[in-house]
């Protein structure tokens, strides 16, 4: 498919002979000791950090990854590539750190389409051994809310013409589990009211190595709600990473008006005030 974000593994290892990369390798540190990208840098908490859409929660979250990327080598010249093991396991991590860098502000970043398995599938080298990379200064800008919503301004669009997109898992929407960690693991399970769903992996074409669908098939999975390339969206999940994966498929098929709810069900489901829709969904 044809997506400015999103590149193959041969198209990796030209940038890596040609210019100044910084790979991030989202896995766990187990996963990551066992073999890597050469040169690559493990950063897991892309995906464990649970954030709040609080302004404190805010704060925390752009001082701690500006830190950490900074670390990882990114003062802003440099071209960062995320990948996971597989889009339909690794539960968007690498989409997460795409959805992260922008919120930050950084504007060359890439993501490897199907992961560290696509570059395992072409026979490309493959390393084990740790990176000590160069600190540098992160160029943190202010993005403000073009990216993100918090629970207040999701609260305010359940009585708008916004789509609240749910991606989660199946028994997450129709309210047997409260998340990925655990059906008991949040305080309450549901959904965001008049919320429309589609599971995240319906983006993706399942094989050996999973890919991102076509525009056109990702429109159609969308038509199926009612979403088209017009239609304002807030996605959630539970913390932010499968709706990271749905972002950047909405993006490559020409969805633009979309916003994050980074907060997610972590967040709306520990707030009693706050509304949800109970049981199942019809």
């Amino acid at each position: 498919m044809s997506n400015p974000l999103l590149i193959n593994a041969s198209q990796l290892q030209s940038m890596i002979e040609s210019e100044s990369v910084v790979i991030i390798d989202t896995r766990s540190p187990e996963a990551f000791a066992v073999g890597h990208v050469p040169n690559a840098v493990n950063i897991h908490d892309i995906f464990t950090f649970l954030a709040s859409s609080t302004p404190e929660g805010l704060e925390e979250l752009k001082s701690k990854f500006a830190d950490i990327f900074g670390a990882a080598g990114l003062s802003g010249s440099e071209t960062a590539v995320l990948y996971e093991d597989l889009l339909d396991t690794g539960f968007g991590q690498s989409c997460r750190g795409y959805f992260l860098l922008t919120y930050l502000g950084y504007e060359k970043i890439k993501i490897l389409q199907g992961g560290y398995q696509s570059w395992a599938a072409e026979g490309l080298p493959i390393s084990k051994e740790p990176v000590l990379p160069e600190p540098k200064i992160f160029p943190l800008k202010d993005t403000g809310n073009t990216f993100m919503v918090d629970k207040d301004e999701v609260l305010a669009a359940l009585e708008t013409d916004i789509t609240l997109l749910d991606v989660r898992d199946v028994d997450e929407w129709i309210a047997d589990s409260s998340s990925p960690y655990g059906k008991d693991f949040s305080p309450r399970k549901g959904r965001l009211p008049g919320a429309v769903w589609i599971e995240w992996y319906r983006m993706m074409k399942p094989g050996a190595v999973p890919m991102f669908k076509s525009p056109d098939e990702i429109l159609a999975e969308c038509k199926t709600v009612g979403i088209t390339k017009d239609t304002p969206i807030y996605l959630y999940c539970f913390k932010g990473a499968r709706a990271s994966n749905t972002l950047v498929a909405l993006k490559s098929a020409g969805i633009e008006n979309v916003k994050m709810y980074f907060g997610s069900w972590n967040e709306w489901s520990q707030d009693p005030a706050l509304p949800i829709e109970e049981g199942l969904p019809f």
